[in-house]
């Protein structure tokens, strides 16, 4: 049975105990205790959290972890040395450990994540690049495996990551029947983005929704400015001039960000060769794809491609 230690500390964010519950279920769907769960704090009893509700914990002891998970809050916690102490003795002891949201910024301050790729909730992943120069802060991931330190984004990516890691200790069908249990999408690839392309535009207007949703349904078609006009019931001059002064952008450049989120979820998701990638998603052909990722990523659809396989090993 691996012991798993949940840590947390005055004014933690409640959601993340979201992340029981995927082991819990690991347990349900073995029939058999696979995982024994432990709700820990540095000196045990009720410990509240930010939403004013308290749950209670064991006291840290010498009992050894098989992986250790470090809660995270709304804001920035600053640990006791006590947690801090806890922290190190648990990395150098348990087969891994891991952070939810900003329970990054405490495993970084025990040292344990310098010269190591993390994430954090999208909001502080840049606070966590300057206090801490020595991480690789990538802000845009859901979850990073980096050997036995493993770190998430905020709120439901807790899920995500407690996936990952059920499914790397007993396997992708038990992860996969977890997920269906907890009413969730199967657990999203730890390369794929905190954001949403259409989630970010925030058009004001039905007209201009109705034109994105279209598009999103239907990026393998042309998508001319033209047509997405016609789907809004205004002139092509019109939907230009309502698109930018509502989302800030021109059509073609949210047309192609909606592309490449498409493309690059169907990399990391499937298998499918690049040049049938390149076609669902309306790209042209591989190469005006590859431009498109250079631009909107920062990496081309293979870089994308191999990074899905090394999150999945």
């Amino acid at each position: 049975m691996m012991r798993i230690g949940f840590v947390v500390f005055p004014g933690f964010q409640i959601l993340d105990l979201a992340a029981m519950t995927v082991f819990e279920m690991a347990n349900v769907v073995s029939h058999q205790a696979v995982y024994e769960l432990h709700l820990v704090s540095e000196f045990g009893g009720a410990v509240t959290s930010s939403a004013g509700v308290a749950v209670h914990t064991e006291a840290f002891d010498e009992q050894e972890y098989d992986s250790v998970i470090m809660m995270g809050s709304i804001g920035i916690h600053t640990p006791s040395p006590g947690l801090l102490g806890f922290l190190q003795q648990a990395h150098s002891g348990s087969r891994r450990i891991a952070s939810i949201c900003t329970g990054a910024f405490i495993l970084a301050e025990a040292g344990l994540l310098n010269g190591l790729r993390a994430s954090t909730h999208w909001r502080h992943a840049r606070e966590l690049q300057r206090r801490y120069p020595k991480i690789k802060v990538e802000e845009d991931r859901i979850f990073i495996r980096e050997g036995k330190v493993w770190t998430s984004a905020g709120m439901t990516a807790c899920i995500d990551l407690s996936l990952a890691l059920v499914e790397a200790d007993i396997g992708l069908d038990a992860s996969r029947t977890i997920a269906q249990r907890m009413v969730v999408y199967h657990r999203r690839t730890g390369g794929q983005s905190q954001f949403s392309a259409l989630l970010t535009l925030e058009p004001k207007s039905d007209r201009i929704q109705t034109a994105l949703t279209y598009a999103r349904s239907n990026l393998h078609k042309p998508l001319s400015v033209e047509d997405l006009a016609d789907v809004a019931h205004l002139s092509p001059r019109q939907f230009s001039r309502a698109f930018r002064a509502e989302t800030g952008q021109s059509p073609a450049k949210a047309i192609e960000n909606l592309r490449v989120e498409a493309a690059k979820s169907m990399i990391e998701t499937a298998r499918h060769p690049i040049d049938v990638v390149a076609r669902e998603t309306g790209f042209a052909d591989p190469e005006r794809m590859r431009r498109a990722f250079i631009r909107t990523l920062g990496h081309p659809p293979q870089a994308i491609k191999r990074m899905a396989r090394m999150q999945t090993h």
